[in-house]
């Protein structure tokens, strides 16, 4: 960065030193080629007067005059009768020159162009005498560009001391921009901030912190209720298991213990085979391919596989809609609708009811779980989705569940870029959407 401000410093002052040279010079030399014409012209209209009261006799005197201006006597058929430069015989007719043949016609005429006698670009205007010869007078340009020449030796000089300055400022101004950055406080980016221009960066930053917390929060959150939720079932299995050893269990009670062992390993590989659905979920590494997928096919099915636990709890559930398509990962989109409805039987009233609905809308497909269970309080739904989080803590073992389906709910939405809306009262039921599109 340091590098780069003393070079773009030094740049810039080379390009203002080259721009103001190309423009001085332009200036310099339209101003000279005006002072040129008008002492060209003056000084025309001095020998037109003199020639008009003394004769033609007067340009002979100006032979040993060093004037540096050339001065022609021009008869009306182009003839030269008298040339300051050259002998007037060698010399071709001038009646084609433009500046000749506009004096014959309007009184007076002039030209810039290089002479063909002297090899010199010349400014040319030209008068007409009383008696009806044409009196033109020249001086070289070439002198002017010897301006651009001297101008440009300066401007080197000036350039060279320009650019040393602008490096010894450079070098002094970066260190000054720089060290707010060096000095930057990057865990409390906000708290002092130097350029308003870096603010977007910086409110980035910060954000960025925030979330690093969060997330550094939710892990250890994640890791201590991992490791309570895998210790639960392996104490209550190794308990069970120790009694058994020690032959303090009855035989008729053995199967009792036995289930007890099993539903406890169970409910530890279900548990297991969640968090590994997650962590594959976070990693993006999903490597199923989609497919349209007829989501009230789908339902039905998760609805059928369901149904022993339902009639358990005597929950009823109905199914209604009409077929729709998605084009997703069926798998994932199996595991969300399945933990929605498995949570609406769950958390139902024994007795309850829980509504299917699939459908299109003008947005696009959409699918509707509703129960009148125990609802969860208004409180607790910006949290419900988070890993391991319970509603009521107290009956959460009693109701089953490892308290990860609803995190697998979210990343699957996430996964296909689609929104879950929740809506629901305590005691009241709740209704879950899952919206095929995302409105934020």
């Amino acid at each position: 960065m340091r590098t780069k401000i003393q070079r773009s410093m030094i740049a810039i002052t080379f390009g203002t030193l080259l721009i103001s040279y190309i423009l001085l010079t332009w200036i310099m030399y339209e101003q000279s080629v005006e002072l040129r014409k008008e002492e060209v012209n003056q000084e025309a209209r001095y020998i037109l007067a003199a020639v008009n009261i003394s004769g033609s006799d007067y340009l002979k005197e100006m032979d040993e005059v060093d004037l540096r201006t050339r001065v022609t006597q021009i008869s009306p058929e182009g003839e030269v009768l008298y040339d300051s430069g050259k002998d007037a015989e060698t010399l071709e007719n001038h009646g084609n020159r433009p500046e000749v043949a506009s004096a014959l016609t309007n009184g007076f005429g002039e030209d810039i162009r290089r002479s063909g006698t002297i090899g010199e670009k010349m400014y040319y205007y030209a008068l007409i005498l009383d008696d009806g010869t044409v009196l033109r007078v020249a001086k070289t340009m070439d002198n002017i560009g010897e301006l651009a020449r001297s101008v440009l030796s300066l401007i080197i000089g000036l350039g060279v001391v320009m650019l040393v300055c602008a490096w010894i400022l450079g070098k002094w101004q970066t260190a000054r921009l720089i060290k707010p950055i060096n000095e930057l406080d990057i865990e409390h980016p906000l708290e002092h901030v130097v350029y308003e221009e870096l603010c977007p960066l910086l409110v980035a930053m910060d954000k960025r912190n925030r979330e690093r917390e969060k997330v550094e929060i939710m892990r250890k959150e994640f890791s201590a209720n991992v490791s309570h939720e895998l210790k639960t079932p392996l104490t209550s299995i190794s308990g069970y298991a120790e009694i058994m050893k020690n032959g303090l269990v009855k035989e008729q009670d053995i199967p009792k213990f036995s289930e007890r062992i099993y539903k406890e390993a169970r409910r530890l590989i279900t548990l297991i085979e969640d968090i590994i659905k997650l962590s594959k979920l976070d990693e993006g590494s999903v490597e199923l391919e989609k497919e349209n997928v007829n989501l009230y096919n789908l339902c039905r099915e998760i609805i059928s596989r369901l149904s022993v636990q339902a009639n358990n709890k005597h929950v009823h559930i109905t199914m209604s809609g009409e077929s729709i398509y998605y084009y997703g990962i069926r798998q994932i989109l199996d595991e969300m609708i399945y933990n929605i409805c498995e949570n609406a039987i769950k958390y139902n009233v024994d007795g309850g009811e829980v509504s299917v609905w699939t459908g299109n809308t003008l947005k696009g497909p959409k699918i509707i779980v509703e129960d009148n269970g125990i609802g969860i309080p208004k409180e607790h739904h910006e949290r419900i989705f988070e890993r391991f989080y319970r509603v009521d803590k107290s009956h959460s073992k009693d109701r089953g569940g490892t308290g990860l389906g609803l995190s697998i709910v979210k990343h699957g939405a996430l996964l296909h870029n689609i929104q879950v809306k929740v809506d629901s009262e305590e005691g009241r039921g709740t209704k879950m959407e899952i919206l095929f599109w995302n409105e934020e």
